[in-house]
């Protein structure tokens, strides 16, 4: 599908980690490992395009331009298998506000409930970074960008392991401007809601709750 906000990693360390979260005999210590690598190489890839504030550094033998990242990031993890996510995030940019949206999918209606959300005070000089492994049906990620925007967070990013086409086109149809950045684009959804191949429950997987 042509996507002009959809990016796809295509790097061997992506297709490495992906690998090993598909696998079905990969347990959870080796599936968070993998999930963190992942993550560490989708949270490079959507901040490429973040603010950069030059500055003057003074090596050992002259003073020299530099720069940092500009504004502020808020890492928005979608519980609960959103937080296995924050840590390598966090490695990258420690400075970092985490704040934390609760839903879960009634396995009839496929529709998202909310039940918690914890936000800073928002503002504009934010990155914002809504973290999800799993892209479904995509009604948790409408939700959570709703909830942000309504919060006063413009133009969240979305960062997924792997995600399905039907997923993208239901956050493309309520959120134009949200760029997704995901590990793979996967075939399609089964009756179920769930993504094929897929990987199974990311929560699960990583919390061994299976």
């Amino acid at each position: 599908m042509h996507d002009e906000q959809l990016r796809i990693l295509d790097h061997p360390l992506a297709d490495d980690a992906l690998r090993l979260m598909r696998d079905e005999t990969t347990g959870p210590a080796a599936f968070r490992g993998a999930l963190e690598r992942m993550t560490t190489l989708l949270c490079v890839a959507a901040l490429e395009d973040a603010p950069r504030q030059a500055m003057l550094v003074r090596t050992p033998l002259e003073e020299t331009a530099a720069a940092t990242l500009g504004g502020r990031v808020l890492i928005a993890p979608v519980l609960r298998a959103g937080l296995g996510m924050v840590d390598p995030m966090l490695r990258l940019v420690p400075d970092a506000v985490v704040g934390c949206l609760g839903f879960y999918r009634n396995e009839q209606s496929l529709q998202p409930v909310a039940y918690y959300e914890k936000l800073p005070e928002a503002g504009e000089d934010y990155t914002t970074l809504v973290v999800d492994p799993m892209l479904a049906t995509g009604g948790t990620s409408v939700a959570a960008l709703d909830l942000l925007k309504e919060r006063g967070f413009p133009s969240p990013k979305l960062l997924c392991v792997i995600a399905a086409p039907e997923g993208v086109m239901a956050v493309r149809s309520v959120h134009p401007d949200v760029a997704i950045v995901a590990g793979a684009l996967d075939r399609e959804l089964n009756e179920r809601g769930y993504i094929l191949p897929g990987l199974g429950d990311a929560g699960d997987r990583q919390l061994g709750t299976l």
